[in-house]
């Protein structure tokens, strides 16, 4: 029988479940606080240039094969993708900048010359990556654990040891390695999974298989295309999707939610999926006796870091850069700490600097760059607007030391946007940019659950759930909870 659904949230994380839920036969109506959809992915244009204002990596292309073709669909249906070569451009210091290739010959070529034998010890490391990805594609994280005896099945306890699931990543990879870079190379996308490698279990190393084996791709147009595509699944299937609508509050009757109170509005319910912020909508918009978890849980948790963000339009064009650069300063743990341990705003900074109208001149005028600089910072720390302007003037020096560019000349287009913005924009908790991190002790069963448990028809998907942060785990999400709602 078809049910009546009320989809909270227009990110990635709240259209592609509208679309699932839509295409198995609901009435399904998605709400969206703010004018536009796309979530941290919403799209910013100014003087012809095109900003990505959130995710700007496209990994894992088979996930969204997969997604689409629940559908009876392709990618290529809705936009064009470019493999990227080089993957990155790595900057260690002005006399030190790395390109990693997209050819695995040329990837082992520099490992070599990282280290002795470097290129054996990352065929090694990437073989172990490889199978690790493969278990957990198909045994993990596609599936709900409701409990902990569901994650601690025969097969995790049988496979868990050759997942490395109880050690963390910068211990596992030091058995490999001892080079710093080499050592970068393969720990940098903690900081885009919310944590710190000496924290994230080493089952993570299957980023590495993700990006070095599968390689970095871009969706000419922006991420924005994947935005637009979604939107389009859901207009196919006859969701209703509300603009400029906050939700504030729900209606219950027998530990079931019968209505959803927004700013304007109440829409009566069967169903309720909310893809926004998890911490938010249990503390402010769930009644505290229907609560999953306590203030007190949302304060224990390990949350992933904010981000300092500027979108700066350039009237010229960069020569030292490539689409994806990132910036490794030698102690890196000293800006890991100031995210984790002494939350504070960072010094010496590593920063990922995205150009993509190296790639794609659609995003930017002819003749100007379009760039996306993102510092990591703790969740939480003190965002006034004097803090912000002088850290960005402070970063753009930083940057220009680090590229030996100038940009602070060129700068026709800037914004901001960091702590405070993601609070006000996306409700997010502490102003974080992820969600919580991922710790052991916030992973899979770990991580909030995709159905409360007081509430027997509130859903939960999106970055705080199984399995986790990033673009490709939030299409997974919602793949898990569209079959846990058809089973139910």
């Amino acid at each position: 029988m078809s049910k009546r659904v009320v989809v909270i949230g227009g990110g990635f994380g709240g259209l592609s479940i509208a679309a699932l839920l839509a295409k198995n036969g609901n009435e399904v109506t998605l709400i969206e606080k703010n004018e536009e959809l796309g979530g941290r992915a919403r799209v910013w244009q100014s003087k012809g240039f095109v900003f990505d204002m959130g995710p700007s990596w496209y990994l894992m292309p088979e996930v969204f094969e997969r997604y689409f073709g629940l559908f009876g669909k392709k990618v290529s249906d809705f936009y064009d993708l470019k493999p990227l070569d080089p993957l990155y451009r790595i900057f260690f210091n002005k006399s030190e900048i790395i390109d990693i290739p997209a050819q695995k010959e040329k990837i082992l070529q520099t490992f070599a010359r990282f280290e002795k034998n470097g290129d054996k010890k990352l065929m090694a490391y990437l073989d172990k990556a490889r199978y690790k990805y493969d278990i957990a594609m198909n045994e993990f994280l596609y599936k709900e654990y409701s409990n902990i005896f569901s994650f601690l099945n025969w097969k995790m306890i049988t496979k868990g040891t050759q997942l490395h699931v109880f050690a963390t990543l910068d211990r596992f990879v030091k058995k490999f390695f001892h080079d710093h870079r080499a050592k970068k190379v393969l720990e940098y996308a903690m900081v885009f999974l919310g944590n710190s490698p000496k924290n994230a279990p080493a089952l993570y190393s299957i980023m590495s298989h993700v990006d070095l084996n599968l390689g970095v791709w871009y969706p000419l147009g922006g991420m924005g295309m994947l935005v637009n595509a979604l939107e389009s699944l859901c207009k196919d299937h006859g969701v209703t999707i509300i603009k400029g609508e906050e939700v504030k509050g729900f209606h219950y009757q027998n530990n079931r939610i019968t209505a959803v109170q927004t700013t304007k509005n109440n829409y009566q319910v069967d169903i309720v999926v909310s893809s926004g912020d998890y911490a938010h909508m249990e503390q402010h918009v769930v009644d505290k006796p229907y609560q999953t978890y306590s203030p007190r849980y949302w304060e224990k948790r390990v949350m992933a870091p904010s981000m300092f963000i500027m979108y700066l339009g350039l009237n010229k064009e960069l020569k030292n850069l490539t689409h994806h650069n990132l910036y490794f300063s030698l102690d890196w743990d000293k800006h890991f700490d100031t995210i984790f341990k002494q939350p504070s705003w960072p010094q010496d900074p590593c920063f990922y600097l995205s150009c993509p109208s190296k790639t794609d001149p659609s995003v930017a005028p002819k003749g100007k760059e379009n760039l996306f600089l993102l510092i990591p910072i703790a969740a939480g720390v003190s965002d006034s607007p004097e803090m912000r302007h002088q850290y960005a003037d402070y970063a753009i020096k930083h940057v220009e030391n680090v590229i030996g560019e100038s940009i602070h000349d060129a700068i026709e287009v800037s914004r901001i946007f960091t702590v405070n913005d993601y609070e006000r924009d996306y409700l997010a908790y502490k102003g974080t940019a992820l969600g919580i991190a991922h710790t052991l002790n916030q992973t899979a069963v770990f991580r909030p659950a995709h159905r409360s448990h007081k509430l027997s028809n509130l859903y939960y998907t999106g970055h705080y759930t199984h399995p986790g942060v990033g673009v490709p785990m939030v299409l997974i999400a919602a793949e898990i909870v569209a079959n846990l709602i058809k089973e139910n």
